[in-house]
């Protein structure tokens, strides 16, 4: 019962005078598999992970976890009385380290499970594959003792936890450890939570991938290209709008947002189709911000604000990620996956403040912001979807303002919706697939501050930033179930924490596919 989480091999881009001509080989996440066996029992494995138990109610603990007994046997250890002399308490991520020189086995890990929720599991993943890197094998009875979901969240913490990014001529300076075997599994439904977890943990590898990725790579028909590959081994029908054609129909947000660049702007499109869908089969639309590199346009960011620019795309990068994967998750419903890619450049043909521009369908915008660009790229598609795609529900995702890093920190991102049903369908996804979101309000009182004089609608409404930009944004939505994800607080990770890597974060595919990949994910709208 073996599976892998193997991922495609990063494409390589056609060499110029300004781009190098492919990503350096990256890593993968670990391969996965399954086992009756406890770890004692499997031969072959560097490391052997056992789960640490807190202390009961009684007082009575900590305690070890299946395997652990025989490992000890085995290996003439007392494991508890090794707990009790590293004064161990079980809490979520705690690790002891045991080296043992043995025949089967090199090094033992005992890891604390807290309190055992699925959040503890995902968590107790991570921490194993961060405390196994450069290993060529670990066998786990950690899964043995989880709850429903806990199997699933420990492979993606696993994954996640294990992720890497690296441009050195050496190469990676650690790789994930090769293979992870989940020993004690007798649950009949292992095989499918398995199948589902490698393919949200391979969406959220792939979307903090595309954010890590450098922007002297990565253009918008970089992007695009991507998306050709991701259409290609997923199934998918795939679109790609030039700036020809993105002129001809009216883009003209996507159009002025990418005006300075010497990589010219990109409209994507995916279409996802289930097996046995009919005419009555509703659709979904997702929109994701595709800003490949942001430095503000003419009211230019601060040096460090741009430090971490390559990913304000990291809204395209999920859906991106999310289209590939709906397959894999059985998701019901039609799904569309527009991403509006552009560099926000500074030039000579750059769009200035004061400009108005047309959106697709003809509203239009005064500029008097010029780095409140991604309001703009996404109205565009928005419109279009509205206008062309008869979507049952049309859910947008951004890194969109600094505001909601400043009313939520860097834990949670923000999101807004129109309907109630969706809204509280967001909500159980959020809680079910780890990443976490806040609602917030859409505040009518703050409509006037999206009006303009000259135009339909101002893209620089200033204070309460991230309502305002909702504001600004639901204009687009027409009479739609919508829902608006502003993850800007959570894009990036000051520090490693369990399945967050320092950098791009890829947030946003795991929600997005717990929601999307259950029985009706419009139950109640449509």
């Amino acid at each position: 019962m073996a599976a892998s989480s193997k991922l495609p091999a990063p494409p390589t881009a056609a060499p110029t005078a300004q781009l190098p001509a492919q990503l350096p080989a990256q890593v993968s996440p670990p391969e996965f598999a399954l086992s009756p066996a406890l770890p004692h029992q499997i031969g072959g494995a560097e490391v052997w992970a056992l789960p640490v138990v807190p202390a009961d109610a009684e007082g009575d603990g900590p305690s070890l976890g299946p395997g652990a007994e025989e490992a000890g046997d085995l290996l003439g250890l007392d494991l508890l009385g090794l707990l009790e002399a590293q004064r161990a308490t079980g809490r979520t991520g705690e690790v002891i380290s045991v080296p043992v020189v043995h025949d089967d086995v090199q090094l033992i890990l005992l890891v604390g499970v807290g309190d055992q929720s699925v959040t503890d599991f995902r968590r107790a993943g991570a921490t194993v594959a961060r405390a196994t890197k450069d290993r060529a094998s670990v066998v786990t009875s950690i899964t043995s003792i989880a709850p429903d979901g806990g199997l699933g969240a420990f492979v993606v913490g696993a994954m996640l936890g294990s992720f890497g990014f690296h441009w050195r001529s050496s190469g990676p300076k650690e790789r994930p450890v090769a293979r992870i075997v989940l020993a004690g599994t007798t649950d009949e439904d292992a095989d499918d939570e398995l199948a589902r977890a490698l393919a949200a943990g391979g969406a959220g590898w792939r979307s903090r991938m595309l954010a890590c990725v450098p922007s002297n790579l990565k253009t918008p028909a970089w992007l695009a290209e991507q998306a050709e590959e991701f259409a290609a081994a997923a199934g998918l029908r795939v679109e790609v709008w030039d700036e020809v054609r993105l002129a001809a129909e009216g883009f003209g947000g996507v159009l002025a947002v990418g005006s300075a660049s010497v990589s010219p702007p990109r409209m994507i499109r995916l279409d996802y189709t289930p097996h046995g869908a009919t005419k009555k089969t509703p659709t979904v639309v997702l929109v994701g911000k595709g800003i490949t590199f942001d430095t503000g346009g003419l009211d230019i960011k601060p040096p460090e604000g741009m430090l971490s620019m390559k990913r304000d795309m990291s809204g395209g990068a999920a859906v991106l990620a999310t289209m590939a994967a709906l397959g894999d998750v059985g998701c019901p419903v039609r799904v569309i996956g527009l991403v509006p890619a552009a560099e926000n450049a500074i030039g000579g043909a750059a769009m200035r403040p004061g400009d108005v521009i047309r959106h697709y369908g003809g509203r239009t915008s005064e500029v008097n912001n010029t780095d409140a660009e991604g309001r703009l790229v996404l109205a565009d598609a928005m419109a279009y979807a509205v206008a062309e795609l008869d979507p049952a529900v049309l859910v947008d995702i951004a890194t969109l303002t600094g505001a909601m890093k400043v009313a939520l920190g860097q834990g949670t991102g923000g999101y807004f919706a129109n309907d109630e049903t969706l809204a509280g369908l967001l909500a159980k996804a959020s809680a079910s697939s780890g990443e976490l979101l806040w609602r917030m309000p859409l505040v009518a009182d703050y409509e006037e501050r999206v009006s303009s004089r000259v135009a339909d609608g101002d893209n620089a409404a200033g204070g309460a930033g991230a309502i305002t930009a909702a504001l600004f944004l639901q204009h687009f939505a027409g009479d739609v179930p919508w829902g608006h994800i502003d993850f800007a607080s959570i894009a990036e990770a000051p520090a490693e924490r369990y399945e967050w890597t320092q950098g791009p974060t890829g947030f946003g595919p795991r929600l997005l596919l717990d929601w999307l990949g259950s029985a009706d994910p419009l139950e109640g709208i449509a």
